[in-house]
């Protein structure tokens, strides 16, 4: 296959598959454009704010992305190949990550604008929802921790001579400035007269130069404050702007902040679809990379994992993502302004996840040796695409810096709507509704994060390592986890409303499978922690986790199969849930 040959098939098949599944999905779901919504019903100005889909969709396709679609995909082809990375980012995308995402919008639409896990609350029992809800809100501490982290690293990161990284506090530059920006673009849109594509006309641009202008600017703030620890320092810092920025309303920072990250990747789609035309038809880039890797497809032999079932828990965005469901059921679907909007913002913005995963692919796929930071093969690829795209005009080096760059801004984009999201459930948890429980909840999804980054390195085979990066595998089986149990909530609620539920059901199950399958290997892994009695603290808590994760999942089975012949439960109901 051509290199030409597979961008233009990645681009044919999720095209023509948002045309027959969206129109699938939205005859299925019954999308009413007459509808009310929770947008417009409970329309308060700080979370519950109605906004057009082309404002909507950036801002979702933006919080949904990050750095997911770019670093699973990256890692995957490295270790298992690009063909098989290719086949899950396509199938999964159209089959499960698309259905799996809308179903989550529309689901949250149609029960005023509450969490994914409020569906299960309702449709299933109340052990059900509390335990759902409590592995939601563990799970988003867990990114605000491991994000904070990663993005007070990259700000602390020293500049290298070769330049093949990107200095720190040029990034810490252009990542306030580009906070800034949207502040100031959603005043100027709340304000004034100028409008929405206006706005974006003149603030695109400025958030370009915000990110060239970080190497000549650069906000050192160890050498400016002469703390002894400046990533510990950034940490707090932005657990601090994340308290504020929770609690912001949502026109001022997360509307404007959404838009124009989703544009920019709208861009950075764009330039990396002409490099590579441009590359391939003059014979510059080709596939160099080998379409399987080495590793076994099912069995494990102690080095290289198996295809079977870590491909799928590797790729998460890009294919399928647990975390979706909670920004779809969270801050989107409280700003979603017509029923109809669900098709292009819910299941649209997951095949332009998918489309992204496949351009990280083509930048594995045009090196015969991918770099071992995903980051750098990512910046390569950018670099290249980009020099290619401009007909040399751009060279290499600096292209490369910039990709590096926008990587690094963009990532932190997650920080403040994972605290927003970490909030509502909270709320929903405790079951406060009052003004001071915005406070409450914000300020206890900070604190504990805060707590965490301030305890002491594990020490792991001798080398110090953030408590965070202990349980990361873990984290990518919880997070599809999720995704399983948020299409068996769903599958719930349909099946308990008369309809029947296949297209949820069958992805439910084989997600369930895979993560199910994949703490099995922890476990098995782990499972020494028995037979060696000095084995490290990190690594029985990992079992033990892993373990925890199983029993819920089962549990959870368990109830929704013995609630799956009961009749739907009396309970009060909108007009909308009815359908």
């Amino acid at each position: 296959m051509s290199l030409l040959l597979f961008l233009a098939a990645s681009g044919v098949i999720l095209a023509l598959a948002y045309r027959w599944m969206g129109r699938f999905l939205t005859r299925y779901f019954r999308l009413d454009p007459s509808a009310p919504v929770p947008a417009h019903q409970q329309r308060d100005g700080l979370d519950y704010e109605p906004a057009k889909t082309s404002y909507l969709l950036p801002q979702h396709f933006s919080a949904i992305a990050a750095a997911g679609p770019v670093v699973g995909p990256i890692l995957a082809a490295t270790l298992f190949g690009w063909l098989p990375a290719w086949i899950w980012i396509i199938v999964g995308a159209i089959l499960i990550g698309g259905v799996h995402d809308f179903a989550s919008l529309i689901a949250s639409v149609r029960h005023q604008g509450r969490s994914i896990a409020e569906v299960v609350g309702r449709y299933m029992n109340h052990r059900s929802y509390l335990l759902f809800l409590a592995f939601i809100w563990i799970s988003l501490l867990y990114v605000v921790i491991a994000f904070a982290d990663v993005t007070a690293g990259t700000f602390t990161q020293p500049a290298v001579a070769d330049g093949s990284e990107a200095p720190g506090p040029a990034v810490a530059t252009s990542s306030i400035l580009y906070l800034l920006l949207a502040i100031v673009m959603g005043l100027v849109v709340r304000r004034t007269k100028l409008g929405e594509n206006r706005a974006k006309l003149i603030f695109l641009p400025l958030v370009l130069g915000a990110i060239l202008v970080g190497p000549s600017l650069p906000f050192d703030l160890g050498a400016i404050t002469g703390v002894a620890r400046p990533q510990m320092t950034w940490d707090l810092i932005l657990l601090g702007y994340c308290f504020f920025a929770a609690l912001a309303p949502v026109w001022l920072l997360l509307q404007p902040r959404g838009a124009l990250g989703g544009y920019f990747l709208y861009v950075i789609m764009v330039v990396g679809v002409l490099g590579i035309v441009i590359g391939a038809l003059n014979g510059t880039l080709s596939i160099q990379s080998p379409a399987l890797g080495v590793s076994n497809f099912f069995t494990f032999d102690g080095t290289k994992p198996p295809v079977f079932p870590l491909l799928f828990i590797t790729i998460a965005c890009g294919a399928c993502s647990g975390f979706h469901s909670i920004v779809a059921s969270g801050t989107t679907s409280k700003q979603l302004s017509n029923e109809q909007d669900a098709c292009p913002v819910g299941y649209g913005s997951m095949l332009l996840e998918s489309f992204l995963a496949c351009l990280s692919l083509a930048t594995v796929m045009i090196v015969a040796k991918p770099a071992a930071n995903p980051n750098l093969t990512y910046a390569d690829g950018i670099a290249i695409f980009m020099n290619q795209a401009s007909f040399g005009a751009i060279p290499v080096g600096v292209a490369r810096q910039f990709g590096l760059l926008c990587f690094a801004t963009f990532v932190f984009d997650t920080l403040d709507a994972c605290t927003r999201l970490a909030r509502y459930v909270f709320m929903e948890f405790t079951g406060w509704r009052t003004r001071a429980a915005h406070y409450v909840a914000t300020l206890v999804s900070v604190g504990i994060p805060a707590l965490v980054l301030a305890l002491p390195p594990a020490v792991i085979d001798g080398k110090p390592k953030a408590l965070w990066q202990v349980f990361w595998n873990l984290f990518g089986s919880s997070n599809q986890l999720l995704a399983a149990l948020a299409l068996l909530g769903i599958s719930v609620w349909l099946g308990r409303r008369g309809r029947t539920p296949w297209f949820t059901l069958g992805p439910s199950i084989f997600m369930l499978v895979m993560t199910i399958w994949s703490l099995g290997l922890t476990l098995w892994q782990r499972s020494t922690i028995f037979t060696a009695p000095a084995a490290q603290a990190a690594h029985q808590m990992e079992f033990w986790v892993a373990a925890v994760l199983v029993v819920m999942a089962l549990w959870i089975v368990v109830e929704a199969l013995l609630l799956a012949r009961q009749p739907a439960k009396p309970a009060p109901e909108t007009a909308q849930v009815s359908r």
